[in-house]
């Protein structure tokens, strides 16, 4: 039997938990539409979002799901052949469609879109950006790969002539492998950094290289590419840049440079030297409410396309004034007995060494353990170990746990967990591996005193560890 609500359409989302997934869901919603879904993985922050939004989920996969016919069935990218959902769309010839192609067809075309990518700083730097267009009265849409704390929410169907996307290269479906941000149609996009990862689809860096020649060519020449100057990989991919490139960075061949750095109790202090746009100072001081040389160069992206698009300084810096981050980005999830807990969605050796750095830069001279689930599909392999031992120079104490779904990676191909212990130990750094996170709460209970400082580092639930842990003390 087929739904049917009036001119509204019924849509199942297959997967609804991801991060995009959930997001769309509810900008669906909020437009009218009857929206439901399913997933196996069903935890906060998204599961909460969901809730609150009123959009029911059923635990788990079935063809029972589908029983009362959906209009629309959107097929998550964590979903493949074998899955019993998708197996009774096939089967049944029902409709179904990419989250990325939903996004386009909906809330992109016809808008200005504006899309952030590269391997690191999508999320906060896809925030800051919505933050600032929002505080200067820009009235922008976006779908943001995190909870951003100044809307409470990681989208908004915007009344502006401006959408904001943060564009996963990841693949886009088990019908489509191309990488989402393909899609997205971008006219000015912001180019962080570029590194190879997600080990699961792409064979190398040179295979991540060739979707990000492929999406800088979609951009048309009066539009604008604001790209990292001080990554060579980012540099080798303009190459095939058709329309206007700004650089930015901290070396002294971008066009848009960060200089005079200082990490202060209050955030972030910088100078801002502008070679290239007109209309704007040579030199500008910027305050940043947040920790870490990576932080700068997000926000000089943001500055770079803010400016581009008649927002003045001030407006900038009323923005960064009033920027309360997102959600497992550097999160304090809370402080007992004068232990400081923070959550960060870090699983890739830079985004924990930088991480790590910006925890140090705001606690200086306190102990720093490093709590660490191998988890996403790069992190589990051993084509970053060496990087991922180095990511943790900074730390005091490092913990491991085992890696996710051992099962599904070749034995050749695992991180070596004893060998990364071993080295991190040769470096006198502290470094422990429990089974069960029971285990790491017991021995941070134990160890941590006041003023020591432990940083949660994964890119799933975790066990809710972080609010475990502060329970137990």
């Amino acid at each position: 039997m087929r739904s049917s609500q009036g001119n509204k359409k019924v849509i199942h989302f297959s997967g609804i938990c991801g991060t995009g997934m959930a997001s769309l869901a509810v900008l669906l919603k909020m437009r009218g539409h009857h929206i439901h879904g399913s997933d196996e993985n069903i935890y906060p922050p998204m599961s909460d979002f969901l809730a609150q939004n009123n959009i029911a989920v059923q635990s788990g996969f079935s063809a029972k799901n589908l029983e009362t016919v959906p209009d629309l069935i959107v097929i998550g990218n964590a979903l493949s052949r074998g899955n019993p959902e998708v197996e009774a769309v096939l089967e049944s010839k029902l409709p179904y469609v990419s989250m990325s192609e939903l996004l386009k067809e909906y809330f992109i075309c016809g808008k200005t879109s504006l899309v952030v990518t590269g391997t690191h700083g999508k999320t906060t730097t896809s925030s800051l950006l919505s933050w600032v267009f929002e505080s200067a009265g820009k009235k922008p849409g976006f779908m943001i790969g995190g909870i951003a704390e100044n809307f409470g929410s990681s989208c908004h169907d915007g009344v502006g002539d401006i959408f904001i996307t943060e564009g996963d290269e990841y693949d886009t479906a088990f019908f489509d492998k191309r990488s989402k941000f393909l899609h997205y149609h971008p006219d000015q996009l912001i180019l962080n950094n570029l590194e190879f990862d997600h080990a699961d689809i792409f064979d190398s860096l040179e295979d991540i290289t060739k979707s990000f020649r492929l999406v800088l060519r979609l951009i048309p020449q009066n539009g604008l590419i604001v790209a990292n100057g001080d990554d060579d990989n980012v540099k080798d991919v303009l190459k095939s840049a058709f329309s206007p490139v700004i650089k930015f960075g901290l070396g002294e061949a971008s066009d848009v440079r960060g200089v005079d750095i200082k990490v202060t109790e209050s955030g972030t202090k910088f100078v801002v030297c502008n070679k290239i746009q007109q209309n704007y100072p040579n030199s500008q001081k910027f305050l940043l409410k947040l920790s870490g040389s990576f932080n700068v160069m997000n926000a000089l992206g943001v500055i770079v396309i803010a400016r581009h698009n008649g927002i003045s300084d001030k407006q900038i810096q009323a923005a960064f004034d009033s920027f309360k981050s997102v959600r497992r980005r550097l999160e304090l999830r809370g402080e007992v007995n004068g232990i400081a807990v923070y959550d960060d969605f870090a699983h890739h050796p830079t985004a924990i060494r930088e991480t790590i750095s910006a925890i140090r830069q705001k606690h200086p001279g306190q102990r720093l353990i490093a709590v660490f689930e191998p988890r996403s599909n790069t992190s589990v392999r051993n084509i970053h170990q060496k990087a991922l031992i180095d990511s943790f120079s900074e730390a005091d104490e490092v913990i491991l746990t085992e890696l996710h779904r051992l099962e599904d990676i070749p034995p050749g191909d695992r991180l070596d967990i004893k060998l990364v212990l071993k080295t991190l130990i040769k470096k006198n750094i502290a470094a422990y591996k429990f089974p069960e996170v029971r285990e790491i709460i017991e021995h941070l209970k134990a160890n941590c005193c006041s003023r020591d400082v432990v940083l949660i580092m994964s890119n799933g639930k975790f066990d809710d560890i972080h609010q475990r842990f502060l329970e137990a003390l």
